[in-house]
C-alpha cells in the first residue's frame, strides 16, 4: 500500500512524462535559442515576429509562420521622427494576432539590431513581459539551416488592448545633455564604431541618416555593440563575460545608463542585453547622434578633430 507522500510524488513523476515539452518555456528569460522556437514552431502561444533591416529580407524567406514589422514603417511615425504612436502599435499588434498569452519572439538579420528596437519600442508600450530576442537572429537559423518559408503567415487578429506604457525607457536630448553638462550622474553609453566614437568619420559608408558634426557626447565611453556577441554565430556573450566587457569602461550597473548609436538601432540591442541580460537600469536614446549631432550649441567631444565641410 502507497503512502500518500507517495503517491503524491508518483503523480508528479506521471504528470512530467506526459506533460509536452515543446512550450518549455524559459520563464521571465529574455532570450530563447534555435532549439526552442524550432520546437514551438507550431505552438499557438508563440508569436514569432521579423524586424530586419533590409525590407525584402522576409520576402525571400523567413521563420515558418513568422509575420513581418517592417522597422521603417511599422515601428515608427511616418512623419515625425517618433517611434509607433500607442494607437498604432496597438493595431499592429493585434493584426499580429498577438493577445494576453501570446509569446513573442523577436528576430532579424544584422545580429538583430532592429528586433532589439522592436523588443525596445514593446518594452515602451508596456508589453516588455511578452518579448524574447531569439539568440543570434537570423543569423544563427541560416547557420544551422533550418527550414525557411516564403509564405506569408495567415493569423487572426485580436482585440488586445495595450497596457500602461513605460516612457522612462526612453532618453531624450535633454536628459543626454544633462549628462554631457555634468548636471546628471549617468553613465553614457556609445555603442558605434571607435572611428565614429573619436570623429574620424561622420557615419558608416552608405548610411542615409546624417549629422553636420562628428564626434561624441562629451562624457561617453565607447563599446561597439560587436563586443557583445560572439561573431561566428550572432549570439550573446555569457552574462559573466558581458559584465566584464563594460565593467572594463566603469560600468557595473551602479548607476543609470543611457545608450545611444546614430539613429538608435544599435543602442537597442545594448538597451536590450544591458536591461534584460544584465538587470541593469537603461534607457534608450533613440534620437542618439544624428539628434544630439544636428543639435545647436551641444557640446561635442571630438578627437580626430574633423570639421564639416557641408560636402
Amino acid at each position: 500500500m502507497h503512502t500518500p507522500s507517495l503517491l503524491k510524488a508518483l503523480v508528479i513523476i506521471a504528470s512530467a512524462a506526459i506533460a509536452p515539452t515543446a512550450f518549455a518555456e524559459p520563464a521571465k528569460e529574455p532570450l530563447v535559442n534555435y532549439e526552442w522556437l524550432q520546437k514551438n514552431l507550431d505552438n499557438p502561444n508563440v508569436r514569432i515576429v521579423e524586424v530586419s533591416v533590409d525590407p525584402g529580407v522576409y520576402e525571400r524567406g523567413h521563420i515558418p509562420g513568422a509575420v513581418n514589422f517592417r522597422w521603417h514603417t511599422d515601428l515608427v511615425d511616418k512623419v515625425s521622427r517618433d517611434i509607433a504612436s500607442r494607437d498604432s502599435f496597438e493595431k499592429l499588434i493585434q493584426s499580429a494576432g498577438i493577445d494576453k498569452d501570446t509569446t513573442v519572439v523577436l528576430y532579424g538579420d544584422n545580429n538583430n539590431w532592429f528586433a532589439a528596437w522592436g523588443a525596445w519600442v514593446f518594452h515602451v508600450h508596456g508589453l516588455g513581459d511578452k518579448v524574447k530576442l531569439l539568440d543570434g537572429g537570423r543569423k544563427i537559423w541560416e547557420l544551422k539551416q533550418l527550414p525557411l518559408d516564403t509564405k506569408e503567415a495567415s493569423v487572426t487578429a485580436t482585440s488586445f488592448k495595450l497596457p500602461a506604457g513605460k516612457p522612462g525607457l526612453r532618453a531624450r536630448l535633454s536628459d543626454v545633455l544633462s549628462v554631457a553638462e555634468k548636471k546628471a550622474d549617468v553613465h553614457l553609453l556609445d555603442i558605434r564604431s571607435a572611428d565614429e566614437f573619436s570623429g574620424k568619420i561622420f557615419a558608416p559608408e552608405g548610411s542615409k541618416e546624417l549629422s553636420v558634426r562628428a564626434g561624441h557626447v562629451p562624457g561617453a565611453v565607447n563599446v561597439p555593440w560587436g563586443k557583445a556577441v560572439n561573431a561566428e554565430d550572432g549570439t550573446f556573450k555569457s552574462p559573466a563575460e558581458l559584465k566584464k566587457v563594460y565593467a572594463d569602461v566603469g560600468i557595473d550597473g551602479s548607476k543609470p545608463i543611457i545608450t545611444y548609436c546614430r539613429i538608435g538601432e544599435r543602442s537597442s540591442h545594448s538597451w536590450y542585453l544591458l536591461s534584460q541580460i544584465l538587470g541593469y537600469d537603461v534607457k534608450n536614446y533613440d534620437g542618439s547622434w544624428t539628434e544630439y549631432g544636428n543639435s545647436v550649441g551641444v557640446p561635442v567631444a571630438n578627437a580626430a578633430g574633423t570639421v564639416w565641410l557641408g560636402k
